[in-house]
């Protein structure tokens, strides 16, 4: 019966330890080795990236974006090994009025049991300069989960895929297979990047 207990705990370190390794790993999916020009132009590169691949995936998403006050692109490396999970990633706030970019980063925590690794990207659409505000000033956070059956409509037409996730916010997810059918989040906090925002 001690042997076993030693076993559970034993395993449980080392899936700790595992994942400590493996966030430090993936905490900065763009190079901590990299300047910060650098570290920028390779955020904005990902964001182009995502929104090609959104836009190929769901063309109305390229009208419902046009029309918006702004948008942000995160890319993420998320990881749920055993009894924990989490992930962190980099992205940007784009506003249409031509101010400067916004650099962001975001973490999350899951709890729960399971075994995988998933990498997704997010993108957030802003219908008002409020709701951008608030996500950028705000250390938003995301703390539930919905589903892409919840469709967003707007004067008759349906943007398939994009989920209302806050007043004024709406939002994609996309994995290696494209949409995701159901759009995750759990305790997920979006927050400014103070080195690359100087």
């Amino acid at each position: 019966m001690k042997l076993s207990i030693l076993r559970i705990i034993a395993l449980f370190l080392g899936t700790l330890l595992f994942q400590t390794g493996a966030f430090a790993q993936f905490s900065n999916p763009f190079g901590a080795q990299k300047t910060v020009a650098q570290q920028r132009q390779d955020i904005l590169k990902a964001s182009n990236d995502t929104l090609k691949a959104l836009y190929q995936a769901q063309p109305k998403a390229k009208e419902l974006i046009e029309k918006s006050v702004g948008y942000a692109t995160f890319s993420n490396f998320g990881m749920k090994i055993l009894i924990a999970g989490g992930g962190t990633g980099s992205g940007v706030v784009i506003q249409k009025d031509g101010a400067k970019p916004i650099y962001m980063n975001m973490a999350e925590v899951q709890a729960g049991l399971g075994f995988g690794v998933k990498s997704f990207q997010n993108i957030f659409v802003f219908e008002t300069q409020a709701a951008l505000n608030d996500f950028v000033n705000s250390g938003w956070t995301f703390g539930g989960q919905v589903t892409a059956a919840a469709k967003y409509e707007k004067n008759g037409d349906a943007y398939q895929d994009a989920v209302v996730v806050a007043p004024g916010v709406l939002m994609y997810q996309l994995t290696d297979s494209g949409l995701a059918a159901e759009i995750t989040g759990k305790g997920t906090k979006y927050y400014k990047n103070t080195d690359l925002n100087k």
